[in-house]
């Protein structure tokens, strides 16, 4: 979109271009010398770059950055029709961070602590937005958007960095999708809270992407996604592109989706 082209000096479009000559929906493990400051860059597909921030992290665990391929000013350019593809950066964040985290080293019966209780490991994942005006000073790019997705608890932050990553400027992207869908449907989605796991409406990731009147005239803005948006499952998987919108019910046609009623 001639709209969001990319903008000379911004250190996000750099990031962007430079993953260019990767194959679409790729996943990349690169190995760089240390002290490269270049982009370990994790993923690309046609709307997003993920890389990973190994110079100023906020956990140790592990940071990733989502950037939107598009020179998208903030989070207010976006409208109900691109709940989609904020639904792919929640679930593309998920699986990337899940694949930082180790596997568990076996131990013997002898030596093994007592059974945990179940938790949830994607409760340690914090994926969000850092609305303007605040910013992280160490990546102080306001003017393109970009998802910060990091697994808790953010031991490296220090406390002027956590104003931008505490509830006065952090945006979590399950928040703002659940506020998006109410906007635009008579839905109550309860957002906002620890073990929200895989609620029934989030199987649906168009939900509440199209608006219209009562009289049945749709005012859907357009999306700023790529017309072959693939819905991100959220696994871990190494190569493996999502299966195709065609073979998804989520992006089926409108015509076949809402049947055609005559008065």
């Amino acid at each position: 979109m001639a709209a969001f082209a990319p903008r000379a000096g911004c250190p996000m479009c750099g990031i962007v271009a430079s993953a260019q000559h990767m194959a679409p929906n790729s996943h990349r493990s690169p190995v760089f010398p240390p002290g490269s400051t270049q982009a370990e860059v994790l993923w690309r597909d046609d709307n997003f770059t993920a890389y990973r921030e190994k110079a100023n992290p906020v956990s140790s665990k592990g940071h990733i950055i989502i950037a939107f391929n598009l020179h998208v000013p903030s989070i207010y350019t976006l409208s109900s029709s691109d709940v989609p593809l904020l639904v792919n950066v929640r679930n593309l964040a998920t699986r990337l961070l899940a694949s930082l985290i180790p596997a568990s080293t076996p131990v013997s019966p002898s030596t093994a602590p007592p059974p945990a209780p179940p938790q949830d490991p994607n409760n340690q994942f914090r994926i969000g937005f850092i609305t303007p005006p605040f910013k992280d000073n160490k990546i102080p790019v306001t003017d393109h958007l970009h998802a910060h997705a990091y697994i808790g608890p953010a031991d490296l932050l220090g406390w002027w960095r956590g104003v931008a990553y505490g509830p006065l400027a952090w945006y979590a992207i399950d928040d703002l999708i659940a506020e998006i869908r109410e906007s635009v449907t008579n839905n109550r989605v309860k957002s906002g809270y620890e073990n929200r796991v895989r609620a029934p409406i989030d199987l649906v990731p168009a939900a509440g992407a199209r608006e219209g009147r009562p009289d049945g005239i749709e005012t859907t803005a357009p999306s700023i996604a790529n017309s072959d948006l693939q819905v991100e499952d959220g696994e871990i998987r190494l190569g493996t592109p999502s299966a195709s919108s065609s073979d998804n019910p989520a992006f089926l046609s409108p015509q076949s989706q809402i049947p055609h009623l005559r008065v």
